[in-house]
C-alpha cells in the first residue's frame, strides 16, 4: 500500500477540483461501477489503524479482490486532510476532532462515518525545560509557547488556559509541529510547547523537559477521533464504504487481541515513547471500535460548542445531515453474522 507524503498533496487537491468542475457539468462524467482507487488520509504519520492498516496491507487485500487500488496519504495536519476530503482529492479521513468538525461546520460535503478512536486516558502535555523557571499555567502568561494550530492540542491547551482565567491570546502561540519546537524548546528559544503525552515524552523521559500541564488529568475533555469520507462518494459508493468500516472493526480487534504487537508497531512508526503509549493503554485495550456511540457524539458536540466559544470554529454543524451511522452500524452487523 503505498504511502503518499505531503509533497504529493497538491496533485491530489488538483485532482479535487477536477472532480468539482466534472461534478459541476464542466466536462461529461461517466458513470462507472467502482472506482479505480481509494484514497485513505490522516495526520503523518497515521492514526493507529491507519498505521496497522498499512503495515500489514489490510485495506489492500479487501478491495484487491474488486481490482481497486488503495493509497494511504499522510498530511502535516488535519486541516489540509479535510481539505482534501471536502475537495474529492482523497475518499477517506482518519483525523482528529477539531479539523472534522471545523470542516463539517464549513458545509462542506463530508459524512461522519466512524470514530478513529475515543481513548479516555492521554491527552496533551504542555512541556518546558527542565530547568526552567515556569511552574504554573499562569506562569505562562506573555510566553513562547508553540503548538499546532487547529488540533486536539490547540483546542486542550485552550482549556487548560481556561481553566484559570487565561486565553491563547495570553500567550505569544507560534504555529509549529513538534520537529521544530523541540529543537527550539532545548535551545531556549521559546518557553514551552503543546504536544500529544506519546510524543513530548520523548523529551521528558531524557530529562530534558519536564511536564507543567498534564490535560489528561481532566478526562472529561477527551473527544474522540474521527473517521469521515466524502460525501458524494459515500453516495454514489456506500457498499465500499461499508467494507472498509468492515476490515476497520477487524483491524480493532486484532489490536486489543494482540497488544504487544500493536504497541511496537505504533510506537515505530511515531517515534513515541514506548513507557507513554503504555500507559495511555495501560487497561489493554485500545479504544478503536468505530461504532458511533450516544456518548461519542455528545462529547463532540460538546466541542463543537467549546471550539466556537473560543473562536476556534466558525459556522453549526447539523449533525442529522453530517452524522450517517448506517455504514458503522451494517459493517459491524456483517461482522457478527459472519462470527
Amino acid at each position: 500500500m503505498p504511502n503518499i507524503p505531503f509533497d504529493a498533496i497538491r496533485r491530489l487537491l488538483l485532482k479535487g477540483a477536477i472532480a468539482v468542475v466534472i461534478g459541476l457539468g464542466g466536462m461529461p462524467a461517466f458513470a462507472q461501477d467502482k472506482p479505480d482507487i481509494i484514497r485513505i488520509g490522516s495526520t503523518a504519520p497515521g492514526h493507529l489503524k491507519f498505521i496497522l492498516a498499512q503495515k500489514d496491507g489490510w485495506w489492500d487485500k479487501e478491495f484487491a479482490k474488486d481490482g481497486i487500488k488503495v493509497e494511504l496519504v499522510t498530511f502535516n495536519g488535519g486541516s489540509e486532510a479535510t481539505t482534501a476530503l471536502a475537495t474529492g482529492a482523497i475518499e477517506f479521513t482518519y483525523t482528529g476532532n477539531n479539523p472534522a468538525l471545523r470542516v463539517a461546520a464549513s458545509g462542506a460535503d463530508v459524512k461522519l462515518i466512524g470514530l478513529s478512536s475515543y481513548v479516555k486516558a492521554g491527552g496533551s502535555y504542555i512541556v518546558v525545560k527542565t530547568d526552567s523557571p515556569l511552574k504554573t499555567l499562569q506562569d505562562l502568561r506573555g510566553k513562547k509557547v508553540a503548538y499546532l494550530t487547529g488540533t486536539v492540542r490547540h483546542s486542550n491547551f485552550s482549556k487548560a488556559l481556561n481553566s484559570v482565567g487565561l486565553t491563547t491570546n495570553d500567550v505569544e502561540g507560534l504555529n509549529l509541529p513538534f520537529e521544530a519546537s523541540g529543537p527550539a524548546l532545548l535551545r531556549g528559544d521559546i518557553d514551552a510547547i503543546v504536544e500529544t503525552d506519546s510524543t513530548a515524552a520523548k523529551l521528558v523521559d531524557t530529562g530534558e523537559a519536564r511536564v507543567l500541564f498534564d490535560t489528561s488529568t481532566h478526562p472529561e475533555w477527551n473527544v474522540p477521533n474521527v473517521i469521515s469520507v466524502n460525501g458524494a462518494f459515500a453516495a454514489k459508493y456506500p457498499d465500499l464504504v461499508k467494507r472498509l468500516l468492515k476490515v476497520d472493526i477487524e483491524i480493532s480487534r486484532w489490536a486489543d487481541a494482540h497488544p504487544d504487537e500493536t504497541i511496537k508497531t505504533f510506537v515505530e512508526a511515531t517515534k513515541s515513547s514506548e513507557k507513554s503509549v503504555r500507559k495511555t493503554y495501560a487497561d489493554g485495550v485500545f479504544h478503536q471500535d468505530p461504532k458511533l456511540t450516544d456518548d461519542a457524539i455528545a462529547a463532540l458536540q460538546g466541542e463543537e460548542k467549546f471550539m466556537a466559544s473560543a473562536g476556534l470554529l466558525k459556522g453549526s454543524i447539523d449533525y442529522g445531515k453530517w452524522v450517517d451511522k448506517s455504514f458503522v452500524d451494517g459493517a459491524a452487523a456483517e461482522v457478527a453474522a459472519v462470527q
